[in-house]
């Protein structure tokens, strides 16, 4: 098929018009789901100081080098120690501590003797601690900076703040991020045959799904919605509607909009923004017709075809990457499996194909992936949508998927 745009080409137009957004600082009980400006350095070293793993008994390795059941050792107890603790206190010949997890390993103590190990575990006399094994030198001690020490990078720039980060700059010592601010939004859907989603349908009318599927979908990826519109196919509501997310002194940073871009009579995105935008048809299927544009105030445009099943494979390709580029994210791709297929399905003649699919996880050592409709691939099947775990991507040369074959599959959040 020719006169087609490739998908990398495409891509490529839009990442190269994304200039990244401007950086705040924030605490981090408000940082979850931004990405870093700026690498995090340790504050404190991690561990802070040399503490203990274990429960038990902080003691000289040397006391009780030959302790076991049939040679016990018994140590005088000097000192009971909990987590929190400041005190450092003496461990001569033949003493030792009571210890808790995370307590501070006494200066004095290199190795500790888990309850388990003892006489009586915790229930045992606080006078004296009967030990039956031996424990190594260093034994069950978390060592000072073992993990990170003070100015070594915790976390890159470019890098998603989930809970694990977050947990990690936290443990570092630090309470606020430098982060990207969030992309504003703005998603229309487009077509005078949409209704609010419950309302009663006269004929030729459907429910509009595309704005509550889009706005997830830019929630998903790090973005704030600063508006949901429906709009008719006249290109007055169209036109209020951009000036409105354009203007002001917050304008939106990416405008999306489905419907409206193929080649009907009445595409009011393109008829209306020709010149602004440029209209394009890539070799993808579903997803053909695609629009993209940048306002003269820098607000990103983009076209997307209007079947719910097209214009949810378009934000993944090209949407979301711009999404994340624009926060800095250092990966702006999905995870790639490649599983087997489980049955087979056609593909369109000269375009990549991206099919919505479930994957079956019965066999934990061979997973398999089969589509998610019954009907295939067809861009209208929005139903389909919400058992999709993944796309498939076939490329433009594979003639058909046989069961069996093995396939580039897209991890969908």
């Amino acid at each position: 098929m020719t006169g087609l745009r490739t998908v990398e080409a495409q891509r490529a137009t839009v990442l190269a018009a994304v200039r990244p957004l401007p950086t705040e600082v924030l605490p981090l009980g408000a940082a979850a789901g931004r990405t870093l400006a700026t690498a995090v350095r340790a504050a404190v070293d991690i561990p802070v100081f040399d503490n203990s793993a274990m429960d038990g008994f902080a003691v000289r390795a040397v006391d009780v080098a030959h302790a076991s059941p049939d040679e016990p050792v018994t140590l005088r107890v000097v000192a009971d120690l909990p987590a929190g603790t400041a005190a450092d206190p003496a461990i001569g010949a033949a003493e030792a501590a009571r210890i808790m997890t995370g307590s501070p390993m006494p200066t004095d103590a290199d190795a500790i003797v888990p309850f388990e190990d003892t006489v009586g575990g915790l229930a045992g006399s606080l006078v004296t601690v009967t030990v039956v094994a031996a424990p190594r030198a260093g034994g069950h001690l978390r060592r000072r900076g073992e993990d990170a020490r003070v100015g070594d990078v915790v976390l890159p720039a470019g890098v998603a703040l989930g809970a694990w980060q977050l947990s990690a700059i936290a443990a570092a010592g630090v309470a606020q991020v430098d982060v990207a601010r969030a992309p504003r939004v703005a998603v229309v859907s487009t077509g005078s045959e949409l209704i609010e989603p419950g309302r009663a349908l006269r004929r030729g009318q459907i429910p509009e799904s595309n704005s509550i599927l889009l706005a997830s979908l830019a929630v998903a990826a790090g973005a704030v919605v600063v508006a949901r519109e429906s709009v008719d196919d006249d290109g007055d509501g169209l036109r209020t509607v951009l000036a409105a997310v354009t203007g002001g002194a917050e304008p939106a940073d990416v405008v999306v909009f489905s419907g409206g871009v193929s080649a009907g009579a009445y595409e009011v995105v393109k008829n209306e923004l020709a010149g602004t935008m440029s209209f394009s048809t890539v070799a993808m299927q579903p997803g053909k017709p695609q629009g993209f544009g940048v306002t003269p105030g820098g607000t990103l445009l983009f076209g997307l075809p209007g079947n719910p099943v097209s214009a949810a494979v378009s934000f993944e390709v090209f949407v979301r990457p711009a999404l994340l580029a624009l926060q800095g994210r250092t990966d702006v791709d999905r995870a790639v499996l490649r599983l087997p297929a489980a049955a087979p399905w056609r593909t369109p003649p000269a375009r990549r194909q991206y099919l919505p699919v479930v994957i079956d996880r019965t066999d934990p050592s061979r997973w398999t992936v089969r589509p998610a409709t019954a009907g295939g691939s067809g861009s209208h099947l929005a139903g389909g949508l919400g058992a999709a775990e993944a796309l498939a991507v076939v490329p433009a040369e594979t003639d058909a998927v046989a069961a069996g074959d093995l396939v580039d599959v897209l991890l969908l959040d």
